[in-house]
C-alpha cells in the first residue's frame, strides 16, 4: 500500500496564516505530515537583541522626516526713519501654513514684508527666507515647472473701468512680464504651450475661468483680487506675501478670498503670510498669527496669542478680547479719557472783551502819565 503525501495547504484549507508556511505563509507547521523517515522541520528560535535591533532600524526608518521652515525670524528688529518700529520678533513658518500679520496702524506690518522681501534690512537678528537671506532669489529665472521662491501681492490697486487688458493677460504678465522683446513666430512653441497651460491651470485653481477672457476693468472688487492672487500664484512659488488683500472687498468676498488662501495652504502646499487690520474673515484657515504693537510682537498660534493676558502684556495698557455669539473675535482697548468739550465762540468772545479792557485800562494810565 502506497502512503499518500499529507495536504500541503495546512489546517485552513488555503495558503493562508497557518497554511502551506506555518505562522508566515509557506511551509508551515501545523500544516504538512512529515513523511515516514522524515523529520519535522522547525524554525530556528528568534534572537531577541537581533529582534530588538531590527525594530530600532524599523522605527527609524519611520519615522516623519521634519521639513525645513520656510521663514525664520530670531529677534529681528527693523529702523526706520531713526525710529524702532519692532524689535524681538520671533517667528517660524513651517510649509504650507497659513500665517496672518496683525495690528494697528502704523506699526510696521507692511515693513515686516518688506523685510521678508529682502526690500528693506533688519537692525538687528537673523531672517532666513527658503534657507538663505531674504531677496536671495528674487532676480532669479524660475521656469513654471521648477517653481519655488516668493510670490508677492502688493496692496490693493484698483483697476480703471476703462483698461481694457484682459484678466489672462494680467495673470501671464506674472509670468513672463518682466522680459523684454517680442516673441519671435516658430521659435519656443513648446515653452509657450507650457505658459498658456500653467497661466489656464492657475486661473482654474483661483476660480476665475468664468471671467478671465473680460477686460480687468470690466471685474468686480473680488474678482480683480482673484485674477491677482493668480499672478502672483503662476510661477508656483513655495512662499506667498500679500499685503492686505482684504481691504476693500465687502464680508461675502472677504470670506470667500480667505477660504481660497487656506485651500492653496492646504493642498498646494504654499506657505502664505498676509497682512490684515481684521482677524475676523481669516481666523478659522489660520496656523499662527504674528501681533506688532507698542514696538514689540507676540507670534504663536490663534489661541495663544489674540488673548486678554497676551494683548494686554504687549500693549502694556488693559485689553479685552471679548468673543461673540457667531464666534467673532473683538479686541477692545482700555477707553479713551474724556474730552473737554467747551464753546469756542464764547471763549474767543470773553477774551476779546478782556483784551478790550486791559488796552482801556492801558490807555488810561497812559493819560494820567502824560498829564
Amino acid at each position: 500500500m502506497s502512503i499518500q503525501p499529507a495536504e500541503t495547504t495546512g489546517t485552513t484549507g488555503t495558503t493562508g496564516t497557518t497554511g502551506t508556511t506555518g505562522t508566515t505563509g509557506t511551509t508551515g507547521t501545523t500544516g504538512a505530515l512529515p513523511l515516514p523517515g522524515q523529520q519535522q522541520r522547525r524554525l530556528p528560535a528568534a534572537d531577541p537583541a537581533a529582534a530588538e535591533a531590527t525594530a530600532e532600524v524599523t522605527a527609524e526608518a519611520t519615522a516623519p522626516v521634519t521639513a525645513e521652515p520656510v521663514l525664520t525670524l530670531r529677534g529681528a528688529a527693523v529702523r526706520v526713519g531713526g525710529r524702532t518700529l519692532w524689535s524681538g520678533v520671533d517667528l517660524t513658518v513651517g510649509a504650507g501654513e497659513f500665517t496672518a500679520v496683525l495690528g494697528p496702524n502704523g506699526v510696521g506690518k507692511s515693513t515686516l514684508v518688506k523685510v521678508l522681501l529682502g526690500v528693506l534690512p533688519v537692525a538687528a537678528g537673523q531672517v532666513t527666507v527658503l534657507g538663505g537671506p531674504p531677496g536671495a532669489r528674487r532676480g532669479a529665472r524660475r521656469s513654471t515647472v521648477e517653481g519655488g521662491g516668493v510670490g508677492y501681492l502688493p496692496q490693493r490697486r484698483n483697476f480703471d473701468a476703462g483698461v481694457r487688458i484682459r484678466g489672462i493677460d494680467v495673470v501671464r504678465l506674472g509670468l513672463d512680464g518682466d522680459q523684454w522683446g517680442v516673441p519671435v513666430p516658430f521659435l519656443g512653441g513648446a515653452k509657450r504651450r507650457a505658459a498658456r497651460e500653467r497661466v489656464a491651470e492657475v486661473i482654474e485653481l483661483v476660480g476665475a475661468a468664468g471671467y478671465a477672457h473680460r477686460p480687468i476693468g470690466q471685474c468686480s472688487g473680488g474678482e480683480q483680487q482673484r485674477l491677482l492672487i493668480a499672478q502672483a500664484l503662476v510661477r508656483r512659488p513655495s512662499v506667498l506675501l500679500l499685503d492686505e488683500p482684504l481691504d476693500s472687498l465687502d464680508l461675502p468676498n472677504q470670506s470667500a478670498i480667505a477660504a481660497l488662501l487656506g485651500r492653496i495652504c492646504h493642498q498646494e502646499g504654499v506657505s502664505v503670510v498676509m497682512v490684515a487690520h481684521d482677524v475676523n474673515p481669516i481666523l478659522h484657515h489660520l496656523d499662527r498669527v504674528v501681533y506688532l504693537a507698542q514696538g514689540g510682537a507676540m507670534a504663536g498660534p490663534p489661541a495663544e496669542v489674540i488673548t486678554s493676558e497676551t494683548l494686554t502684556r504687549l500693549y502694556g495698557t488693559p485689553v479685552e478680547v471679548l468673543r461673540t455669539s457667531s464666534g467673532r473675535l473683538v479686541v477692545v482697548g482700555q477707553p479713551e479719557a474724556q474730552a473737554r468739550h467747551t464753546d469756542r465762540h464764547a471763549d474767543r468772545h470773553t477774551d476779546r472783551h478782556a483784551d478790550q479792557g486791559a488796552d482801556q485800562q492801558g490807555g488810561g494810565d497812559d493819560r494820567v502819565a502824560r498829564s
